[in-house]
């Protein structure tokens, strides 16, 4: 299995993303923060495509065990609700 490699970013970008280098399809399908302010991609060469290398929020690359270990945290999982 090829490695793959995440950026995360500040939304404000995401219009700066070729969709046709990562593996998300939209602006509209990416996963988001839980604030909404940041998003990532995943590709899938260890060399940055063009369109991610222009983003000047960028912050990685992560391995995937990375990006998991961030995506657990409150920042990116809700906590539901205690009732």
């Amino acid at each position: 299995m090829e490695p793959k490699y995440y950026v995360i970013f500040n939304v404000s970008e995401l219009d700066k993303i070729d969709f046709e280098q990562v593996f998300e399809t939209s602006i509209e399908t990416v996963r988001k923060s839980v604030d909404g302010t940041l998003t990532f991609v995943k590709y899938k060469d260890e060399a940055m495509p063009s369109s991610v290398v222009s983003l000047e929020t960028k912050v990685g690359p992560y391995s995937h065990t990375e990006i998991l270990e961030i995506l657990s945290t409150e920042e990116w999982t809700p906590i539901p609700p205690v009732h």
